[in-house]
């Protein structure tokens, strides 16, 4: 797979390279912080039909993705690479790495990181299901083992169940208006 790591990316920028920079975070993640320059493509909806449009219909210009940490970008670029895009590279460490590396950034309302949601509530169905285990009845010791075999699946596959029913709450919901985003376009 290919990887530019974000200060080589943000030098082609600077240098006048045209740069089609897609931030395939949710919409909340995205309006929290995002790499200046960045479209908002969730990948939970990617259409690379769309993506072609927005690269007015050249697949072969190279495409970057960016998600928190390199994930999500690196399944946004098999998706695409699939689809025919001939140039499509992940941005190393995502935006987290971006920030990091102190590049320009647009930060709006902050919201919790879906990484983040996902251990909150992954920790609450452990400690739920063991208290209603021990006090209740047995049975409820089954919640544990379901959450624990579901992070299994999760680390072994690197696709989050648990991630993408949480992506689909209301809280990770976002208006689509004149943000730089092209969900729902």
């Amino acid at each position: 797979m290919d990887s530019i790591s974000p200060e080589e990316l943000h030098r082609r920028y600077q240098e006048g390279d045209p740069i089609q920079l897609f931030d395939v975070r949710t919409p909340a993640e995205y309006r929290g912080v995002h790499a200046e320059y960045s479209i908002n493509v969730p990948l939970e909806s990617l259409d690379p039909a769309a993506v072609k449009r927005l690269c007015n219909g050249e697949a072969q210009q190279p495409i970057y993705a960016i998600c928190q940490n390199g994930g999500r970008g690196a399944k946004a670029c098999d998706t695409l690479r699939a689809a025919g895009f001939g140039c499509v590279v992940n941005v190393t460490g995502g935006t987290k790495a971006w920030e990091q590396a102190g590049l320009p950034v647009v930060r709006g309302q902050k919201t919790i990181s879906l990484e983040r949601q996902v251990r909150i509530a992954a920790g609450l169905l452990v400690v739920l299901g063991s208290a209603l285990g021990y006090f209740v009845n047995p049975y409820w010791f089954g919640l544990p083992a379901a959450v624990g075999a579901g992070l299994t699946f999760a680390g072994i596959t690197d696709s989050c169940g648990m991630g993408m029913l949480l992506a689909q709450m209301p809280w990770n919901q976002v208006s689509t208006t004149s943000n730089g985003s092209c969900c729902g376009k």
